[in-house]
This record gives structure tokens, C-alpha cells and sequence, in this order.
């Protein structure tokens, strides 16, 4: 196996439109989402054993979820977690580890991915990964992974390549970072375009010469630390940093702005189950198209999610195309064509009793 080979898995997020069972406290990537016996978070690392050493797989994630970081991949050295003080969005996040790995080893070749997403094809994964890796290897590029679209949605980054056949790797013309609904419809419609995954692959020195191009203060910032990476000054170094960083997506920051970006289209049954619709469309269907966790009796009740306590018994009648969910002491009812509105709900809720959110 590789040794220049790094994965940085974020797992800083909350998770809100997975609200109620994804908490401040307790989020979605620390959950059994799928009754697997695994949370998200494990997955995703078991994923990434295959690609690189267990000992360059690092994750970044809010210091209060350092506990359950720990608690959930036992195999990791203090060393591994990098610990944010506060929630920045992704381009500080990604800096953070990619100068703290270039300060070790400036040959890295770093693969980054969120830890809540869902990936049924393994072995594909594992073999686009592979790919990527040699080509960022061999030449300073910024790789994302594209995904077929199925639905105009908004919260997803939109990307034209230009296509030639004999490439696997293909240089991206336009990144689009969540566009308008009817742009968005545009670009589905041309067929032209497909999801940015999320999932990035580039070796240590593009990705810092891309972060000085294009986000100089942030550069400023970390690059400062490569005398306090790796020592025990590091934290109180990074707790600076951070009240100084602007909150900024790499999508918005980066790869939307970079002339070297290029994608691989992968096929291997992504989703990024950012939501309860995502979560019923990814869960084996019952009676009825009905997609059941919990001690629940439905009647004349169709295409409906339902996720309750296994303690508590649950009667559904005469409901269709419905999210029901009950986490925690709280009990939600929406119809699953409005889960956007979940982060609605989310705020209000959060200015009645935060102790629910």
C-alpha cells in the first residue's frame, strides 16, 4: 500500500435536515443510519482501509465531537482527530489537514470525503479512487468526483467536462456551486452535466497552491503553523487560526474558481443521505412502498418513512408520501415532498427550546 497515500474524512457537520435524529449533540454520521451495525463514520473509514494506511486516515470534526470520534474508531491516535473550535465550512477545514499532512510529507497524495455518505459499490469506490490517486500523483490537479444526476436539486455543486472518450479523467469546463432551481433544471436537462460527489482527490502541493491563489488569507493563515503542526503547540495555534478563518465552502472558495480541475464519473451507488427523502430511497421498501424502523402497525398508509423507538408502539393510518420520525423526545410529521422545510423547522424549534435541536 501506498504510504504518500492520506484520507481526510470532515465529520464536523450537524446535519440538520436529518433533524430530528441528527442533533448538535449527537449528529447524523454518528448514527446506524441503515441498521448496518455501523455508523457513517465507520463505514466511511472502513472504506478508506483499502486505499491507505490506517495510520494516514484523519478525521476533522468540531471539538466536541472529539469524545465520539474516539469512542467509534478506537484505532485512531490523538494525533488523527484534528479538533475544530468552531464550524467554518470546508475550506478551513480542509486547509487545516492538508498543511498539517504537507508539513509531514510533502509527497502526499490526499483523498478528501465527507463521513455521512452512503456508497453500495465498495470495490467500484475503491477502484475510481485508485485511479484518481495516480493521476494526482503524477501531475498537480484538483480531482472531483461526478455523479450522474437523477433530479434538479439545489444543494448539489453542477459540472461540465469536456468529453473525450479515451479519458477517464476529464478536464472540467464550468463548476456550478448549487444553483437556482431552474438553472439547475437547465443543466439536467442538457445532459451535460453531473453532481460534484463531494469527494476530492489532489496531491499536497496543488491543493496548497490552489489555497494561495485563490484563498491567500487563508493560506496566511495555516501556513504560519507548519513550525506547530505535529507539536504539542498545535492546538492552541489552531484555536487562533480558526476565530480568524472566513466561513467558505472549498467548492466556493476553490473549485469554482481553479483552472486544473477535473473529474472522474463514478458510478458506485452514492448517495450523500443528506436527507429523509435520500434515507427512503436508499432503504429496502415494505408493504405498500413503505420504508419501517420501529415497533410500528400502518394502515392504508403508502410510500411513507417512518423511524420511531423500538420501545415505544406507533399505530399510522391514512397516510401517503409521508416522513415520520421520533427521536429524543420529539415527534416530527411532514410530508416528504416539504422536507426542505426541516431546516425551517429546525430554526423555529431552536428559538422555542434549544434543548431539542
Amino acid at each position: 500500500m501506498n504510504k504518500n497515500n492520506y484520507a481526510v474524512i470532515m465529520a464536523g457537520g450537524i446535519g440538520s435536515r436529518f433533524w430530528p435524529f441528527s442533533r448538535t449533540d449527537f449528529p447524523k454520521q454518528f448514527h446506524d443510519v441503515l441498521g448496518t451495525g455501523s455508523t457513517l463514520i465507520q463505514q466511511t473509514v472502513t472504506r478508506f482501509k483499502g486505499i491507505c494506511p490506517p495510520e494516514n486516515i484523519f478525521i476533522v470534526t468540531n471539538k466536541k465531537y472529539v469524545a465520539l470520534v474516539k469512542e467509534q474508531l478506537p484505532f485512531l491516535s490523538d494525533e488523527q482527530i484534528l479538533a475544530e473550535p468552531v464550524a467554518k465550512n470546508t475550506a478551513p477545514c480542509i486547509a487545516y489537514a492538508c498543511y498539517k499532512i504537507a508539513a509531514k510529507n510533502k509527497h502526499a497524495n490526499i483523498v478528501v470525503a465527507p463521513s455521512d455518505h452512503i456508497i453500495l459499490n465498495e470495490r467500484e469506490f475503491e477502484s475510481i479512487v485508485a485511479l484518481a490517486l495516480e493521476h494526482t500523483a503524477a501531475a498537480d490537479i484538483l480531482i472531483t468526483l461526478g455523479i450522474k444526476p437523477s433530479r434538479p436539486d439545489t444543494g448539489y455543486g453542477y459540472i461540465q467536462f469536456i468529453e473525450e472518450a479515451k479519458r477517464k479523467v476529464k478536464k472540467v469546463k464550468t463548476f456550478t456551486e448549487k444553483p437556482a432551481y431552474d438553472l439547475a433544471l437547465k443543466f439536467i436537462e442538457s445532459g451535460d452535466f453531473v453532481w460534484n460527489a463531494g469527494i476530492f482527490v489532489w496531491n499536497a502541493h496543488a491543493i496548497l497552491e490552489a489555497i494561495t491563489q485563490h484563498l491567500p488569507e487563508l493560506h496566511e493563515l495555516f501556513v504560519e503553523g507548519n513550525a506547530t503542526y505535529w507539536t504539542s503547540s498545535e492546538e492552541a495555534f489552531i484555536n487562533t487560526v480558526f476565530a480568524q478563518c472566513k466561513s467558505i465552502s472549498i467548492d466556493y472558495g476553490i473549485m469554482e474558481k481553479a483552472s486544473n480541475v477535473y473529474v472522474v464519473l463514478a458510478d458506485f451507488g452514492w448517495s450523500d443521505l443528506g436527507t429523509w427523502k435520500s434515507l427512503y430511497e436508499n432503504s429496502t421498501k415494505q408493504e405498500a412502498q413503505n420504508v419501517i424502523d420501529g415497533n410500528v402497525l400502518v394502515y392504508d398508509s403508502s410510500h411513507c418513512i417512518i423511524k420511531t423507538p423500538k420501545d415505544k408502539l406507533v399505530v399510522v393510518e391514512g397516510l401517503d408520501n409521508y416522513i415520520v420520525a421520533e427521536f429524543d423526545g420529539v415527534l416530527m410529521i411532514c410530508r416528504k415532498d416539504n422536507e426542505q422545510r426541516v431546516k425551517d423547522f429546525v430554526s423555529d424549534v431552536k428559538a422555542k427550546d434549544a434543548r431539542y435541536v
